[in-house]
């Protein structure tokens, strides 16, 4: 099928409505010639976390081509902790697309490898499909929900993350992420009043535990945070520990202080189960690690759930995808978990400048072509 049919068939299907003429998109555009390429890539310094020090981020950009030549791009980096999907087996999966294929053969990429199939969603956003929407109307869905959001910045384990909150305060930002189960629990828990003291009027703090306590160092965590000025306390039990979902509930029906759910949602149903279980916190959406992001979002946004996007630690490429995502959410609006950059080593990986504020055309300008041909 050459160009001018394509364009002429394209010109018809306007004529349709928005389904009709997504479907009519998908059917023209069914074809790819997929690539790929694997990164491993260190960051500038450290990311501490419960889990230990996290050097290097490691992952696959996702190219894919279609029969008019139109490209399309896309992240697949899943993080250990978080699940049992692996960059080998996205490699894996990759290879066994062979040099071109459909959007059959994508739909049966298998459903725990949520990274990869997010990846490949996000390339054929890039090139007009992606869950019937093109990436005009995702363009134009952006722009009317909001110009600008706010972002939250993240602050360095221990007692460095008392360093860094005048200078970030001074450039605007408000709500800040600490990494707490990191070092000696005490010496936490006696920052936490430090942290406090040093944000801006107004500021608020968020605690990420990653899972890192027990019940009862929970209790004693989310006492202490009752009344001071904590935004919400995230993941602070392990998923795999015994009763978690139980846990879970019941520390959030026993304190005022909102917990956030994080490594508890990157399952295929985890979303569905925590809806089902009348969550009353938080759900932190990390989209490049969600298999079917407008899905999961559609669910979230049935239910009137309270919502923060945060970022995995992902290249342009994977963050363009995301915060996309969270620019097109209608829900309430809380500030995005994108304080993360300048991440990398190497700068041309990064995604936008640390700002207090992103707008729409931030995100329009991220490059992830860039980032493929730096991996060349």
């Amino acid at each position: 099928m050459n160009s001018v049919i394509l364009r002429d068939a394209a010109h018809r299907a306007g004529a349709l409505d928005a389904a009709a003429h997504s479907v009519a998109i998908a059917r023209l555009h069914s074809v790819y010639r997929p690539q790929y390429r694997r990164y491993r890539l260190p960051f500038r310094a450290p990311v501490r976390t419960a889990h230990g020090p996290w050097l290097e981020r490691e992952g696959l950009i996702l190219r894919l081509e279609d029969e008019g030549g139109t490209v399309g791009f896309g992240e697949a980096a899943p993080v250990p902790e978080f699940g049992r999907e692996t960059v080998d087996a996205d490699e894996a999966a990759c290879r066994a697309l062979g040099a071109v294929t459909d959007n059959d053969t994508i739909a049966e990429v298998p459903k725990e490898l949520g990274c990869l199939r997010n990846a490949l969603a996000s390339a054929r956003a890039d090139i007009g499909v992606a869950r019937e929407l093109r990436r005009e109307e995702i363009s134009a869905l952006t722009r009317r929900a909001t110009d600008m959001l706010t972002v939250a910045a993240l602050l360095p384990a221990g007692r460095a993350a008392l360093t860094q909150i005048p200078p970030r305060a001074e450039i605007g930002f408000r709500v800040f992420k600490w990494k707490v189960g990191v070092a000696d629990p005490a010496d936490e828990l006696s920052l936490l009043d430090d942290l406090c003291g040093a944000l801006p009027s107004g500021g608020k703090l968020r605690l990420d535990a990653n899972g890192a306590w027990d019940r009862r160092r929970a209790e004693r965590w989310l006492e202490r945070c009752a009344d001071r000025p904590v935004d919400f306390v995230e993941q602070p039990i392990a998923t795999d520990a015994k009763g978690a979902e139980d846990l879970l509930l019941g520390l959030a029906g026993d304190y005022p202080t909102p917990i956030a759910l994080d490594e508890s949602l990157v399952g295929d149903g985890d979303i569905d189960r925590w809806l089902g279980a009348g969550w009353p916190g938080v759900f932190v959406v990390k989209s490049a690690l969600v298999a079917d992001v407008p899905a999961a979002l559609a669910k979230l946004q049935r239910a009137n759930a309270a919502v923060v996007f945060s970022s995995a630690l992902e290249t342009t490429v994977g963050a363009r995808a995301a915060l996309r995502a969270a620019f097109a959410w209608t829900g309430e609006r809380r500030p995005l978990g994108f304080g993360v950059w300048p991440l990398f080593a190497d700068p041309r990986f990064d995604g936008p400048a640390l700002a207090p504020f992103l707008r729409a055309e931030d995100v329009d300008r991220l490059n992830p072509e860039a980032v493929w041909n730096a991996l060349s």
